[in-house]
């Protein structure tokens, strides 16, 4: 069965044509700038291809999408109706969803109701589902949500200390983000383990950071909260701040609140404390050179790694495996051997040389005698949404 896995943000469009009975991965791409000029950037059989092509709204960026899948010389399908099912990614899904659902009218609501929660992305999201269930109006969509992994927590971890009303009413609460690869990394840590009651933390490091703390392959407490702004540092948001700082602030640079919201995730973390980017190999490479705010930036991207490692292996009363995933965690050496090191006591033990070794595959970092494994494990988001789709359709 061939699925085809969408990603629609606000001006882009990932797509992945996959057989996730077998894994096989037909084709990839990326339209990017939708509304502004259009690009597309389409692999498959080998070969890659850059073309820039007018896309006013995503619809034109689906239509070419599947013009690439089933014409030309690198086509993979001779038509569209060979695609079976089409997952989309869904950052939110609030407390409606713990699992991936068949989209119908009352999912599509529900999904436009969270918007206040998801401003940014579940408008995309709903738009990528309306054109599908257009142009193949009979293939179904299912919707994979980035929340739902982490609905197992419990109480204590996602209830902020605010009146109660306010998540009665409101729904104030943590939601956690990344939960398809947290649910992926977890998952592959614990087989590598090779034993079901595990207590695995799980470091998914990209732009966008955040870390889960998962026993038995259920998520028990994430560091991104109401929206993706908690947590890490990142590489354009803050990540955790006293609040007052935000009022505070507001006053001293006149700023609305939508604004300093803007500010917080656009011009902080990293690229705010470096002043030099977002991009975390430009700021090691200056840090190199000497640049003390690189530096720093680095060293505090890392502290707050390791506090949440140090506060989770607490609560799960010790730790089997740290995984390291994403962009940062699965290729910056040097951010993983800052993070490992002085966790000694936690029975955390790198081995240098390990640690060096790039691999596209999953592997083990750690000392032969080390009590808590190291691994680093590349995500497969796709792959969850596709097998989720592919599960759900497949009766």
């Amino acid at each position: 069965m061939l699925v085809l896995v969408l990603n629609a943000g606000s001006s882009s469009l990932k797509y992945q044509l996959m057989n996730p009975e077998t894994t096989e991965v037909k084709a990839t791409g990326l339209c990017e700038r939708i509304g502004i000029d259009g690009r597309l950037i389409h692999e498959a059989k080998g070969h890659k291809i850059k073309k820039d092509l007018p896309m006013p709204t995503h619809k034109e960026a689906i239509k070419i999408a599947l013009d690439f899948l089933t014409t030309g010389e690198d086509k993979v399908i001779e038509s569209i109706d060979e695609i079976k099912a089409i997952g989309h990614r869904v950052v939110h899904g609030g407390e409606f969803f713990n699992q991936s659902v068949i989209i119908d009218e009352d999912v599509i609501e529900k999904i436009e109701s969270l918007i206040p929660l998801a401003p940014l992305h579940n408008p995309a999201h709903i738009i990528g589902i309306k054109i599908c269930r257009e142009l193949m109006p009979n293939t179904p969509n299912i919707a994979v949500f980035d929340t739902a992994f982490h609905q197992t927590m419990p109480a204590s971890s996602y209830m902020y200390a605010v009146p109660y009303e306010d998540y009665e009413d409101h729904k104030v609460r943590k939601y956690g983000f990344h939960g398809t690869s947290h649910y992926y990394v977890s998952n592959e840590a614990k087989k590598m383990l090779a034993k079901e009651d595990s207590k695995v933390i799980v470091c998914h490091l990209g732009n966008g950071s955040s870390m889960c703390e998962v026993r038995d392959g259920k998520s028990i407490d994430t560091s991104m909260g109401l929206s993706p702004l908690e947590g890490l540092v990142m590489g354009t948001r803050s990540g955790d701040l006293d609040p007052a700082v935000m009022n505070y602030l507001m006053e001293k640079k006149n700023m609305s609140s939508e604004e300093m919201i803007s500010y917080l995730n656009k011009k902080s973390g990293l690229l705010g404390v470096s002043g030099i980017s977002s991009d975390l190999r430009e700021i090691i490479e200056a840090a190199e050179n000497g640049n003390e705010r690189a530096k720093t930036a680095i060293d505090m991207k890392c502290s707050r790694i390791k506090k949440y490692i140090c506060s989770y292996a607490g609560v799960l009363e010790g730790v089997d495996a740290i995984c390291f995933t994403a962009g940062i965690g699965e290729n910056a050496d040097i951010i993983r051997k800052k993070v490992c090191n002085g966790l000694e006591f936690l029975g955390v033990e790198l081995d240098d040389e390990k640690n060096k070794i790039r691999d596209d595959k999953s592997r083990e970092i750690n000392k032969t005698n080390s009590k808590t494994k190291i691994y680093v494990i590349p995500t497969n988001e796709e792959f969850v949404i596709a097998h989720d789709t592919y599960e759900l359709v497949k009766a």
